[in-house]
């Protein structure tokens, strides 16, 4: 048995097709989802030739989204969205920052682009500047830059440095000088050095 069926979609399916046009499909899928749902049915020639007209409409409907969405690309270049963020001394975020809150943030910027165009791939969770791809089709892809502030100025710890992972790095601090050695070099060494070497000689016989 073959592992895939051709359907006549009877909606517009996202990454699928568009009502009216025939795809192939795993049968599961049909199964599970398209079929049960009312979304595709078996094509037929008077089936497709009455999908015509909703077809053509779908066409219209999605040239209009594409040009919306290259227009709203075009406003995006060279982007650059503030965020502020609490966080600890360390600049780790009491939370994180996900794709829900910068698709909120560019919608009060006028800048709609859905959660779903946001291709965040992990959560900010430290302060910093990220770049994030903001992406509708493979070929209407842009990329913007996400600057996460905190809300108070950070303490400054010059011997704490992080790894690429976020963790916390110490520096080792400055080895101790040798005890006893506090004799700086060319000086003479004092009275009291000179006494107490000489009550450690051995007396002459």
């Amino acid at each position: 048995m073959a592992r895939h069926i051709e359907l006549l979609l009877l909606k517009n399916i996202e990454h699928l097709g568009i009502v009216g046009d025939v795809v192939r499909v795993k049968r599961g899928y049909a199964r599970n989802y398209l079929l049960p749902h009312g979304y595709a049915e078996v094509p037929t020639p008077s089936r497709i030739e009455m999908l015509e007209e909703d077809r053509a409409k779908a066409l219209s409907e999605l040239a209009h989204v594409r040009s919306a969405r290259e227009e709203l690309l075009d406003r995006m270049v060279d982007v650059t969205l503030t965020l502020t963020r609490s966080c600890n001394d360390q600049g780790v975020l009491y939370g994180s920052v996900t794709q829900r809150d910068i698709c909120d943030a560019l919608e009060a910027n006028n800048l709609d682009v859905g959660a779903r165009s946001v291709r965040l791939a992990a959560a900010i969770r430290r302060v910093g500047s990220y770049p994030v791809p903001i992406q509708f089709d493979k070929d209407l892809r842009t990329e913007i830059t996400v600057v996460v502030e905190p809300d108070q100025p950070l303490e400054e710890r010059e011997e704490m440095e992080f790894d690429n992972e976020g963790n916390l790095i110490t520096k080792d601090p400055a080895p101790a000088a040798a005890e006893g050695e506090t004799q700086t070099e060319g000086e003479e060494p004092t009275a009291d050095a000179e006494s107490a070497t000489a009550e450690a000689a051995p007396a002459e016989s």
